[in-house]
């Protein structure tokens, strides 16, 4: 495990970029399509990582009092 993790970490975006240099050679379109799925794909991971941390500060943070 300890050469797997950063290898698939390396080779993963370099396998991504290739796919869509090649899409781009085949059809141009189709570049675009997979980039904009990618786009999509990365903006729910991010938003799914910053709800993780707005919840984990929140169950830090002491309850507040209700006035």
């Amino acid at each position: 495990m300890k050469i797997a993790k950063p290898l698939l970490a390396i080779t993963t975006p370099i396998g991504v970029v290739i796919g869509l240099r090649e899409a781009w050679r085949f059809h141009w379109w189709l570049a675009v399509l997979m980039a904009l799925l990618l786009s999509v794909i990365g903006a729910f991971l991010l938003m799914t990582v910053r709800r993780i941390r707005i919840e984990a500060r929140q169950a830090e943070a002491p309850p507040r009092e209700p006035r």
